[in-house]
């Protein structure tokens, strides 16, 4: 038996499965399955495999077609936004997820809230509910409305802090090397003001102005990052 009734997980997806096990196995850690080997249980391994691939299809047919104008480049890094490690772990904490995970005594001791826990559970309920379903529709319904929130979030986010953005962006793809140029100094001693451009693999990707070269460097990013957003959602 799961933790907790499992229609209520069922009522916070908007789905009612028509094969049980399968939401069942999706909830259930391999460290459940070893400590109880005789019950024939299987772990969420093989649905978590099979969801990655379906969140992946999923999100990136909503950006190929909500963002016409964007270019391929753009798209794989938003893409690679939704399936990391950091991002997937937040939508199973915002249906509780943890709650209803199969664990055996050793991980339920360490917490319910474990990222790598609710990111593997995440994908295997997207893996479930793509098998029970057959429909990429209804995986779409259950996950757009993460990846839009998210999507609103990414866009507030350089107005915080575009340099960390950018920079989180670039360490995705390998070999990229990111540095920042001041290329101008203006005024007087006490009242200068700095112009500085973000380069990328020696590509000018934007530049801006400041009464700091930090604060010039921030303006640089978040010119640079609007080639990495899109401006609407």
């Amino acid at each position: 038996m799961l933790p907790r009734d499992i229609s209520e997980l069922e009522a916070k997806i908007g789905y009612s499965f028509r094969n049980k096990e399968l939401l069942r196995m999706a909830m259930t850690h391999s460290s459940f399955v070893n400590e109880h080997a005789g019950d024939r249980t299987t772990c969420n391994e093989r649905l978590e495999f099979l969801g990655d691939s379906v969140l992946s299809l999923t999100v990136s047919n909503y950006l190929y077609n909500t963002y016409p104008k964007l270019p391929e480049g753009r798209l794989t890094v938003l893409r690679k936004h939704f399936v990391n490690k950091d991002v997937l772990p937040s939508f199973g904490m915002k249906i509780g997820l943890g709650n209803y995970l199969l664990l055996g005594k050793g991980e339920s001791k360490d917490g319910r809230e474990k990222p790598k826990l609710l990111e593997d559970a995440f994908e295997a309920l997207v893996g479930a509910l793509y098998l029970d379903s057959g429909s990429l529709d209804t995986v779409a319904r259950f996950l757009l409305p993460f990846v839009q929130s998210e999507l609103l979030n990414l866009q507030a986010v350089p107005l915080e802090d575009p340099k960390t953005l950018l920079q989180q962006y670039v360490q995705q793809t390998p070999g990229e090397e990111l540095r920042y140029e001041t290329v101008r100094e203006c005024g007087p001693d006490n009242a200068k003001t700095f112009t500085v451009r973000v380069l990328i693999n020696s590509n000018c990707f934007g530049e801006g102005s400041g009464c700091s070269k930090k604060e010039a460097e921030q303006n640089a990013a978040r010119e640079a990052l609007k080639t990495y957003l899109p401006k609407e959602v």
